[in-house]
């Protein structure tokens, strides 16, 4: 349950701007923040406030997944629609709590397995389970030979857990309208392809501009979201030309596209997910392929174009987001905060930039209304309490052991990162309590005065 508490002692890192405050405290006051800030400037606090000294750790707004796949289970990209609903739910519950536990308080779903995303949403809301404030998207949308149409013919394979597949601006009116009803926030569209399909690889647009304005159009009069996956710049031009609100990817990028990018930044957000090829790279021979199969399909080159167009947008101020393409097999669930690392190492931001890409930038996509992603009064009490130092080496939040806590909605999370079931116990722990002869003494003394 939320309860009013002044945090005390902390360096404090409120994601408006790069700085840190040591010495800062944070007045906690049900789901909301009071105050953050230095602590010699928080003025008068009632007496009844809850104080905690945080011995000099360090507290950072929640971050977001703006790429989440939470109903995901850690298989391969080939096995996705493979995974009974059944016990796909039971993982995706398991990855909700893993998603807070690491530090990442909101998401944007950019595809659902069924509908998962949006059960989890509701129980999430309800308090049923532990995680993530999310906006759910459902199956995915795409044309017949799209990244969303994974298998051949003859396979004949069931396809409803994962690709809606919809042809001509109508079917997509119609696959929108279904996702509407069944509850989801955030429409998934595939607008070109991946490097590992032979049908549709990046830069092949597999919609048309009338099925897409008709999925866009369709999704806003309805109050829901867009998120493209568009790899290439034909496919990112499309989804800014049609207002597409998330853009996963936009790994290659012509002058076109940065421009048309640069004069809708302050309504689009862009993640480049890059998490999937440094891990493909990483572990190709484990998934059958070989180094130069990689090559040949472009992979080292995406990463090349990617580092380039992250560096470009960033220098017309286009918001770029942490997260991707996490629970695959060769990126599990639990491993998000790697983003970061890549965020410093590959495209050159400092430790402080990554976090305000997690933090202030992905608060600023999950809610348009200002109400997430830096730590100020009137904000949700959305925070993360990590014993280290993310601006001296950003890779201690893929440490779980060093994040001592989570708040969301002004609720503390400690354990969530526990893999041992909770409930276990064992048979000593049924022996009756022992009491000191002066503490039955004393529990004596009170029966006697109660009579």
């Amino acid at each position: 349950m939320s309860e009013s508490v002044l945090f005390t002692n902390a360096r404090l890192f409120t994601g408006v701007n790069d700085e840190v405050i040591d010495g800062g405290a944070i007045w906690v006051d049900g789901k909301m923040i009071r105050y953050a800030g230095r602590a010699a400037e928080t003025g008068p606090v009632p007496d009844h406030v809850k104080r905690v000294d945080l011995g000099g750790q360090f507290v950072m707004p929640g971050m977001t997944e703006s790429h989440a796949h939470i109903s995901y289970t850690n298989n391969g990209p080939g096995d996705l629609d493979k995974t009974p609903v059944e016990e796909a739910m039971i993982w995706s519950i398991d990855n909700a709590r893993v998603m807070l536990g690491s530090g990442f308080t909101s998401a944007i779903s950019f595809g659902s397995v069924h509908r998962i995303d949006v059960y989890l949403r509701e129980a999430i809301n309800k308090g049923q389970i532990a995680g993530p404030r999310l906006l759910a998207s459902g199956r995915d949308i795409g044309a017949t030979s799209s990244n969303a149409d994974l298998h051949p013919d003859y396979a004949k394979p069931q396809m409803e857990g994962l690709g809606m597949l919809a042809d001509g601006p109508w079917a997509v009116r119609k696959a929108v309208r279904t996702l509407r009803k069944n509850g989801a926030n955030v429409v998934k569209l595939f607008l070109d392809g991946e490097g590992l399909s032979n049908h549709a690889p990046p830069g092949e647009l597999t919609y048309t501009d009338e099925e897409v304005e008709a999925a866009i159009s369709e999704a806003h009069a309805r109050n829901m979201r867009v998120a493209t996956h568009s790899r290439s710049a034909a496919a990112v031009k499309q989804a800014v030309k049609f207002g597409a609100d998330f853009i996963g990817h936009a790994n290659y990028l012509d002058d076109e596209a940065v421009d048309m990018l640069k004069r809708a930044r302050d309504r689009l957000f862009v993640g480049p997910a890059i998490a999937w090829e440094m891990q493909f790279l990483a572990n190709h021979e484990s998934m059958g392929f070989t180094r130069e199969a990689v090559r040949n399909r472009g992979y080292e080159r995406e990463v090349e174009a990617t580092v380039d167009a992250v560096k470009r947008l960033r220098a017309v101020g286009v918001r770029v987001l942490i997260g991707g393409d996490y629970g695959l097999n060769i990126t599990p669930h639990g491993t998000y905060a790697k983003d970061l690392e890549y965020f410093v190492d590959l495209f050159g931001l400092s430790p402080a930039e990554a976090l305000l890409c997690a933090t202030r930038d992905g608060g600023a996509a999950v809610d348009p209304g200002g109400m997430l992603g830096t730590l100020e009064a009137g904000k949700y009490a959305d925070l993360v309490i990590v014993n280290g130092d993310p601006i001296a080496d950003v890779r201690v939040l893929q440490d779980h052991s060093k994040i001592t806590a989570v708040m969301k909605d002004g609720q503390l999370y400690r354990g969530l990162m526990r893999r041992t079931n909770p409930y276990h116990a064992s048979a000593g722990d049924l022996a009756p309590p022992r009491v000191s002869a002066a503490a039955g003494a004393r529990l004596a003394e009170q029966v006697l005065a109660a009579e």
